[in-house]
């Protein structure tokens, strides 16, 4: 893969509890520009946390701006926006006011990414939205889920992702050109002047999805080291309902030895996905892909490992909503000492959480079961081509 920029510093965090505590000393840390974009931001302890940090920014006079989405974040606390107004922080809502009633694309394509940044000296990658991970009702907490703390070169292609998508959606919101924009332009200088590099020197590269530019960035590079594997792939998604061309990848793997193991939600939270992707469990069995069911809390992981060098981190799983319809990011990155943290965690949440699919007991799933997983299968389909994106599957 191209594009990798060398000379960063990134910390794996695992679950709200140690990304909440970083993303809050980031904020408060910040002296001039902060952006924050989420797909749902809570009206709950969590909610409040990042809402009370965000509001001492603005009020110290750093300028501070909330990407929300219209659909994850259409309870937005009326609370939360007028305490950020009021304190002087913007707040912008992607895609307001779609119809729920409707299976058009433009109503799916969401705002899905997960991205914070900071005087363009500290970014936040990952999976996490605003949320108390302890709140998971008839589960045992917390809610199971990665984010990357970024410092290093990489840091400015996330402020400029994040510039890019405030431009858009002011523009769209307000057919003009958002007042505040000039003023992020105006620390150009001062995040320049933040470009260091460090002496871990890790290499990393931001992969983004829109539906301009970058449709099928974040797939073509899972798709890219998944061929190049040579011994094992790990992929923790917690709605996993791959296309044809995603599967043939996995099952080529497979054949040519690779170890490839997939841990994946074991618990019911959407019914028919729930049903829908294990119609795809069969062939990815026979093929020798190992599949483990995580039970223990509810699945939000987005991550991947390649032979323990290769790792991603971000907000996209692998089914079409977010390989072909919304908005996502996923940091790639080439580090063995990274890639280790993270291949360690996922072992560690295997054992702890999760039992993995004997294949012979697949296949002796009681016939109810069965036709309960194709017919799902076949509704999901359905829905998949009233999309416009039929030729997925």
């Amino acid at each position: 893969m191209s594009e990798y920029v060398a000379g960063n510093r990134l910390t794996l965090l695992r679950n709200g509890e140690q990304y909440f505590p970083a993303l809050v000393e980031a904020i408060d840390a910040a002296t001039r520009e902060i952006h924050l974009e989420t797909y749902i931001f809570a009206d709950d302890e969590t909610g409040s946390l990042i809402a009370d940090a965000l509001v001492r920014a603005a009020m110290r006079g750093v300028a501070v701006r909330v990407l929300l989405d219209g659909f994850g974040a259409r309870d937005f606390a009326p609370r939360f926006r007028q305490l950020l107004q009021e304190s002087g922080a913007q707040v912008l809502v992607f895609r307001p006011a779609i119809s729920p009633w409707t299976l058009s694309r433009r109503r799916l394509r969401r705002l899905h990414r997960k991205i914070a940044c900071m005087d363009g000296a500290v970014a936040f990658v990952g999976g996490i939205n605003v949320i108390d991970d302890y709140d998971t009702p008839n589960q045992t907490p917390p809610r199971y889920d990665y984010a990357v703390r970024i410092e290093g070169p990489l840091v400015e292609r996330v402020q400029e992702a994040a510039e890019r998508l405030w431009a858009l959606t002011a523009w769209a919101n307000l057919r003009k050109r958002w007042g505040g924009l000039g003023t992020a332009r105006s620390h150009a200088g001062g995040r320049r002047a933040n470009r260091r590099t460090f002496p871990e020197n890790q290499r990393a590269a931001l992969r983004l999805r829109d539906n301009v530019r970058h449709r099928r960035d974040i797939e073509e590079a899972y798709l890219s080291l998944i061929a190049a594997a040579r011994r094992e792939i790990v992929i923790a998604n917690s709605y996993f309902f791959p296309g044809r061309r995603f599967r043939r990848a996995l099952t080529a793997a497979a054949a040519r030895g690779v170890r490839v193991v997939l841990l994946l939600q074991g618990r019911v939270e959407y019914v028919l996905l729930h049903y829908a992707s294990r119609a795809l469990y069969g062939s990815l069995l026979d093929a020798g892909v190992e599949i483990h069911e995580y039970h223990r809390s509810f699945l939000h992981a987005k991550v991947a490992v390649f032979d323990r060098r290769y790792a991603s981190v971000g907000s996209s799983n692998i089914d079409p909503f977010s390989l072909l319809l919304a908005r996502e990011a996923n940091v790639f990155v080439d580090d063995t000492r990274f890639a280790g943290d993270l291949h360690a965690s996922l072992c560690e949440a295997m054992d702890a959480g999760a039992q993995r699919v004997p294949p012979r007991q697949w296949k002796q799933k009681p016939l109810w079961l069965r036709m309960r997983i194709w017919l799902a299968y076949a509704i999901a389909r359905l829905f998949i081509a009233l999309a416009g994106v039929e030729r997925y599957h």
